[in-house]
């Protein structure tokens, strides 16, 4: 899979840099221990989220982030590296979120987002819809999440 560069910066990106096709490698974030239980405790208290010790107990074997923090991490990736500082337009929502691999203390996350359509809005043509397949990998390369994002962006030009 080939990785593309973006013909813009981010603070300079429009629905139109955004092709269809294209894959791109986004950044990197640490998974700290104290991060996952503190996330946890609050959000998704579950042992094996929040107490080392007894997580070793579980099928796990030992700590794992909550899906949620992973995904807030994911979140955190696509921002800094990925969507558009100066035309996005929120969001919908994401279809088909999985975690498909626990995530530990000591992993460093990336990102990698494929661009898999883009629509000029006809009803709003100042604006497009982005529809992108992300994925979470760790230091290992294995995918630890995905999911189908969908982005509202302003466009650059509109007729």
């Amino acid at each position: 899979m080939k990785t593309e560069t973006f013909p813009s910066p981010i603070d300079q990106r429009y629905f139109e840099d955004y092709i269809r096709g294209a894959t791109y490698r986004c950044g990197s974030i640490s998974v700290e221990e104290e991060e996952i239980i503190s996330f946890s405790k609050r959000f998704d208290p579950q042992l094996f989220h929040t107490d080392p010790e007894a997580a070793k107990e579980t099928v796990y074997g030992g700590l794992i982030a909550s899906g949620w923090h992973t995904a807030s991490l994911t979140m955190r990736l696509f921002v800094d590296h990925y969507l558009s500082h100066v035309a996005s337009l929120g969001s919908p929502g994401v279809d088909e979120l999985r975690w498909l691999r626990p995530v530990r203390p000591g992993d460093t996350l990336s990102l990698r987002v494929t661009v898999t359509d883009t629509k000029r809005s006809r009803s709003k043509p100042d604006r497009g819809i982005l529809q992108s397949y992300c994925e979470t990998l760790n230091q290992h390369d294995e995918v630890v999440m995905t999911m189908k994002a969908v982005n509202l962006l302003a466009c650059r030009q509109h007729s």
